[in-house]
């Protein structure tokens, strides 16, 4: 009976806990514009891993897209140092205070991979410092585009990015030796924002189709709220078309014409979303080819969706890890501080590099091309646009 009481007390500071954040986002300010700003700070956080390595090759292609309002000073790139996995494991805390502080002086960020500890690895057991950013800063959703042309697939997914299985990730009930139990949470305002999101873009770039994917016909309270908000808020728009999907039978059947006729923009719980564009990132043609925007009101972070390539450091190939995701990140970034015709080019000049004429091949092989030589090949891919 002890371990009970103390499993309801524990419950009850979690759902206090809820509501407090519930409060919060009522309360949440509006979207920032950019076109009002005279200096954008774009904070630049390396990583650990390859991430260093590829971020300084994004560096060089972000700086090439926008040069002259870096040269004005509408555009600062600053580097944020102290979020290495070195200095996270000395201070004892997955996003140092004094870090996250320079971090808030920024107006977007472009972070490379970073190490999230494991049972097993020799390090702290550190919470993730990604999802300490994304609620630290509410970048509730996670929106990652998804092109195979060749399947005539160009989709984009709205994740939420705070509620779900991960936000209370690391607060779950460890009732005694035989049962633990950890919880997912659904809001309504957590659903309401990220559903007016994905709508908002589709009727901004003409879509007419959101898709919704739960696993509703077993989760029925959590995933079921889910859809009825996210239906709630489509009355709004009433020219785009809501359907649904299964989440298991997406993984499996998402290249199948017939399964997925008429998917344009999609919307889906955290975890869902989490494997859902891991799945579709591979078909497309790999993790590093995929990047990930996280949206919220104030802020925005922007990232590569693979992780810190430990076997490439490890065997010396480091330097020959494809950059493509942290550069296609860059290039979302450009777009939501208001240029996005410079991710135009950049989009155009990748599809040259890696599909179109591909005269220089990356395998992160070091018998072909290092991380600098295909950026190189890209930079004189864009300058040639350019010029065009």
């Amino acid at each position: 009976m002890e371990n009970i009481k103390r499993a309801q007390e524990e419950f009850k500071e979690l759902i206090e806990s809820e509501y407090a954040r519930i409060d919060k986002m009522k309360q949440a300010e509006e979207a920032t514009d950019f076109s009002k700003k005279e200096k954008i700070i774009v904070g630049i956080l390396p990583g650990d891993g390859i991430g260093p390595i590829i971020m300084e090759q994004a560096v060089r292609v972000v700086k090439e897209l926008v040069k002259d309002e870096i040269e004005a000073g509408k555009i600062e790139l600053r580097e944020i140092e102290g979020m290495t996995i070195e200095n996270r494991v000395a201070k004892m805390e997955s996003l140092p205070s004094d870090v996250f502080e320079e971090i808030k002086k920024c107006d977007v960020l472009v972070k490379g991979p970073m190490v999230t500890p494991r049972a097993g690895d020799g390090l702290p057991n550190l919470v993730s410092a990604n999802s300490l950013l994304r609620r630290g800063l509410e970048l509730f959703a996670a929106v990652r585009p998804i092109k195979i042309k060749d399947k005539g697939i160009d989709w984009t997914f709205f994740r939420e990015n705070i509620e779900g299985e991960y936000i209370l990730g690391n607060r779950g009930i460890q009732v005694n030796d035989d049962l633990a139990i950890d919880f997912k949470v659904q809001t309504k305002q957590g659903t309401e924002r990220i559903a007016r999101a994905a709508f908002e873009f589709a009727r901004k770039n003409g879509k007419k189709n959101v898709t919704i994917v739960t696993k509703a016909n077993i989760v029925k309270l959590v995933d079921g709220n889910f859809i009825k908000v996210v239906r709630e808020v489509g009355k709004e728009y009433p020219e785009i078309e809501i359907q649904e999907r299964l989440v298991d039978a997406m993984c499996a059947k998402m290249l199948d014409p017939e399964f997925n006729k008429g998917i344009e923009v999609v919307v889906l719980p955290n975890l869902y979303g989490d494997i859902v564009t891991d799945v579709a990132a591979e078909h497309q043609g790999g993790l590093g080819t995929a990047s990930s925007s996280n949206i919220g009101n104030k802020y925005a972070l922007f990232e590569a969706i693979h992780g810190t390539a430990p076997y490439l450091m490890s065997h010396g190939r480091g330097h020959y890890a494809d950059p493509s995701s942290l550069i296609r990140a860059m290039g979302q970034m450009l777009q939501h501080i208001g240029f996005g015709d410079r991710n135009d080019i950049l989009e155009k000049a990748m599809d040259i590099c890696t599909i179109e004429e591909r005269k220089v091949v990356l395998t992160t092989f070091t018998e072909d091309a290092s991380t600098k030589e295909f950026t190189d090949y890209l930079l004189e891919t864009i300058k040639k646009i350019k010029e065009a």
